[in-house]
């Protein structure tokens, strides 16, 4: 039997595990900028990764959404489109695959993923945290406590 026209490495996966493995990868390589893992992986995920950079830099809305659904979290999705697609100057090969060695514990053969221009995500707007102060959160139990005792008084 021959292997024609199949696409893609299979891992000794099953599919939905394949792709959630496909898609904390393309996760962490967006958010890290660079990943160590094996190379079979490496080639692999720069395939969907390429064209998700590609819609990404497209823009609008409907290719923001293809791409948030096609990565784990919205804020990868956001990330893409908002911070690392418009600091790519180039219309192609956006990742470059380095041989890293091979790794110890079974001598598989190790790549390093990475963005081939540098990204800067100090332009990344950071979620702000609420802060409520401890004085606000006793002045809303109190405020609470009020309305309960007063409805418990009118009857």
């Amino acid at each position: 039997m021959h292997r024609h026209s199949y696409k893609g490495r299979k891992f000794g996966r099953e599919t939905d595990q394949r792709r959630a493995l496909i898609r904390s990868l393309e996760c962490a390589l967006i958010e890290n900028q660079s990943i160590t893992t094996t190379l079979a992986r490496a080639k692999e995920i720069r395939r969907d990764t390429e064209k998700l950079i590609t819609r990404a830099r497209k823009g609008g809305l409907s290719n923001r959404r293809i791409v948030i659904a096609r990565l784990n979290s919205v804020s990868t999705g956001n990330l893409l489109v908002d911070v690392v697609a418009p600091q790519i100057k180039r219309d192609s090969g956006y990742l470059r695959i380095e041989r890293a060695g091979y790794r110890v514990g079974d001598n598989a053969e190790m790549g390093t993923i990475s963005f081939v221009d540098e990204i800067d995500y100090s332009k990344a707007e950071k979620p702000e945290k609420k802060v409520e102060k401890k004085a606000d959160k006793k002045a809303a139990k109190k405020a609470t406590a009020d309305k309960k005792s007063a409805k418990k008084e009118d009857k």
